[in-house]
């Protein structure tokens, strides 16, 4: 927790942990109150022992801190989770920004994404070095690059971060089987959503997350999106200087 103000929560993606953050912390930290924080299973939290519920483990999370108004920014795994906890608890969300998201009942199409079976066979036969990189290749490097393509520092400090939850089997354990689903899904219940809202994806991200992206711009009233060029599952890592003044821009007119 760092800053002053009103309430920021930073919500990290599946694969990696709150320090993918960095590049946002102390420029938020200087306009608002931020928490990150690391979910079950990544990080430095527990591990998981069971399929769990991130939106549940969300709002828990926001009690025991006594938040009752708060900012939400998600990406991917977290921004699935804040869109559902929005859609059951508006008047906790102030503004929602929603970075390389699939909205629950969103049902991908085509061919799914390369390396992803190898990346589930590596998992379950705990080959955790494989496992982990595959996941790199699928989210990190995105279809559209090879890992030479991406900044090597980067892509170090995403698998230093990765490793955690591969060796703790987070995926298979806590989020391969869906924990009470929202219902009816976030996909049926966007036109509902009031609170101001930012979608941000990565250009090279794959095509059903761009796609997913305009359903939910076209849907939530109000909602702005914004592509960000040169980045894949991770813009707020690989192109902090553009990500950075959009979420601030949206954040100083939205709350």
């Amino acid at each position: 927790i760092a800053g002053e103000g009103s309430t920021i929560v930073l919500g990290h993606a599946g694969f990696v942990d709150s320090r993918m953050w960095d590049a946002q912390w102390s420029l938020l930290a200087s306009h608002y109150r931020v928490v990150r924080f690391d979910h079950r299973g990544y990080g430095r939290s527990d591990r998981a022992h069971a399929p769990v519920s991130r939106r549940h483990d969300l709002a828990r999370f926001l009690d025991a801190l006594h938040i009752d108004h708060t900012a939400l920014i998600g990406c991917s795994l977290s921004a699935e989770a804040m869109l559902d906890f929005a859609l059951e608890h508006p008047s906790r969300v102030s503004a929602l920004a929603l970075i390389s998201a699939v909205p629950s009942g969103f049902e991908l199409q085509g061919e799914p994404p390369p390396h992803l079976f190898e990346m589930i066979g590596a998992l379950q036969s705990n080959d955790l070095e494989q496992a982990s990189e595959y996941q790199l290749r699928l989210w990190l490097d995105g279809m559209f690059r090879q890992p030479h393509q991406v900044d090597s520092a980067l892509r170090q400090r995403v698998a230093e971060m990765n490793r955690i939850a591969v060796a703790n089997g987070t995926w298979l354990i806590a989020d391969s089987q869906p924990v009470d689903p929202l219902t009816p899904p976030a996909l049926d219940r966007l036109a509902q959503l009031t609170t101001p809202t930012l979608i941000v994806t990565g250009q090279l991200d794959h095509p059903e997350l761009l796609r997913a992206a305009d359903v939910m711009a076209a849907r939530i009233p109000h909602a702005q999106k914004h592509i960000i060029p040169a980045a894949a599952h991770l813009p707020s890592m690989e192109q902090p200087a553009i990500f950075n003044p959009v979420l601030l821009n949206f954040l100083n007119t939205a709350i």
